[in-house]
């Protein structure tokens, strides 16, 4: 689920009619969608093949780029075309639709002719075919701008980030090691409804399929797990030998479970680790490595958080597992950790992170080997997926800073930060409890609440910032 760019096919319509009147256009309107793919290359792969004049063109270029597997398509009229040919082929379509409402030339002028009237008339296209799409009911968006704009591409960048999130989320699966914490009621979900309303998929693993995968683990990937570690990480001294083993099976182990089952996401609980009675300590450290590694990570048995984390992935780049531990109503901030475990790439630039020997008395169980960090300061951004009734969720998202001037708590043996919401701590979570936000969270760096928004809107769920 790391990021990688999106595909998106580029559906340019326009008609026949034109070509006796402007001998050419169609050639020169292709090279205006040429220029716009080259132009938002640098944010997404934009796939072109011909300028659609016809019911059976646009049926074909849009079965071609499904079998070209694009995540998303982007409606640009080159001209008017009347949009009762284009009905079949966007009612049959599931792939997310963005109708971009630009034009060639970004200002009318006294120059101009029939045929600049002509080359840049789309906007009673982009009319026609929204008007169809509304009829359909079909979910689109809408950027109306000048397509040289910054913002044009800073828009059409979130929308498809948003279509790639999307299909990826369309095939996810996620794996649960044993079961949910008992009585967690806002991480329970109704595995049908999160398969039929949202995509993922969710699997329930045993523990003994984990404690197999470890004893199986070849030493040479163990020692260089190890060495991993000894290379990004400050190595507390008092961990062991065995310790180190330990945890670098359990890292090794889970990755080869999630690659080898085509997995996205996982989620372990502490308890059924515990109960099973094989096991020494909890695989923190293996949690926070396979999140910078690009997996989606819920604990305690949460598939929401754990999807979210890997939409994180997909949408922004990194993703982190955390939740709002306590308020500062003083410095306007929330504490944000989690018992251990978290996306180490998100760590200071100025403070190498530490694996150390953390005591730790959940469980009844040895200590874990934990990663230690405080998170970068900047801009941030925290989403819930909250599970609300019957077949409905949530996106309930908040923009804010992790702020720089946060103490430094010595004591503290899990990743941790302070978080100020823009509108301030309080009225943010006013607004997310009455949404019904749940504890566990996605945290990504940067504000990014309108590629979330998207994200919802495309899922069909309300998006609700605070």
């Amino acid at each position: 689920m790391e990021y990688s760019k999106p595909r998106i096919g580029l559906v340019g319509i326009m008609q026949a009619i034109y070509d006796d009147m402007l001998p050419g256009i169609t050639d020169r309107q292709a090279g205006y969608a040429r220029q716009v793919a080259a132009h938002l290359g640098d944010v997404a792969d934009i796939i072109f093949s011909k300028p659609i004049k016809s019911r059976a063109d646009i049926e074909e270029v849009i079965a071609d780029y499904e079998r070209q597997r694009v995540d998303g398509l982007m409606i640009v009229m080159l001209t008017f075309g009347p949009a009762m040919r284009t009905i079949r082929a966007f009612d049959k379509t599931d792939l997310p639709l963005l109708l971009a409402n630009i034009q060639p030339e970004r200002n009318i002028t006294d120059r101009w002719d029939m045929g600049d009237m002509t080359y840049n008339q789309g906007i009673h296209g982009a009319q026609d075919t929204a008007n169809t799409l509304v009829r359909l009911g079909k979910r689109f968006a809408v950027i109306t701008d000048d397509w040289r704009a910054p913002e044009f591409k800073r828009r059409f960048a979130d929308w498809a980030c948003a279509a790639r999130a999307i299909s990826a989320w369309r095939t996810m699966k996620i794996a649960v090691f044993g079961y949910a914490m008992e009585g967690m009621g806002d991480i329970r979900v109704d595995e049908h409804s999160f398969l039929r309303n949202l995509g993922p998929e969710i699997q329930y693993l045993a523990p003994g399929d984990l404690y197999r995968a470890m004893q199986a683990a070849a030493p040479a990937e163990v020692q260089a797990a190890i060495q991993e570690e000894n290379s990004r990480f400050e190595i507390d001294p008092r961990l062991s030998t065995e310790q180190r083993e330990e945890s670098a099976r359990y890292h090794v182990a889970l990755r080869k479970i999630l690659a080898e089952g085509g997995y996205a996401a996982y989620s372990t609980h502490f308890g059924a680790i515990a109960e099973d009675g094989r096991f020494k300590f909890l695989p923190l450290a293996a949690a926070s490595n396979l999140m910078a590694e690009g997996y989606g990570y819920g604990g305690e048995g949460d598939v929401c958080s754990a999807a979210a984390v890997a939409a994180g992935h997909a949408l922004i780049g990194n993703g982190n597992f955390t939740e709002m531990y306590a308020m500062d109503f003083d410095r306007d901030t929330t504490l944000l950790s989690h018992m251990g475990e978290g996306n180490w790439k998100l760590g200071r630039a100025d403070e190498k992170p530490r694996l150390i020997d953390r005591p730790l008395g959940i469980g009844k169980m040895d200590n874990p080997p934990t990663v230690l960090f405080r998170l970068q300061p900047g801009p941030a951004t925290l989403v819930s997926l909250a599970p609300v009734g019957r077949d409905q969720f949530h996106l309930v998202i908040a923009e804010g800073e992790i702020i720089p001037d946060s103490p430094v708590m010595p004591i503290l043996e899990m990743p941790y930060g302070e978080f100020r919401p823009t509108g301030g701590v309080r009225a943010c979570l006013d607004g997310w409890l009455k949404a019904g936000g749940t504890h566990h969270l996605c945290m990504n760096p940067g504000h990014h609440a309108a590629r979330w928004a998207l994200f919802a809107e495309m899922l069909g769920i309300r998006a609700a910032v605070v």
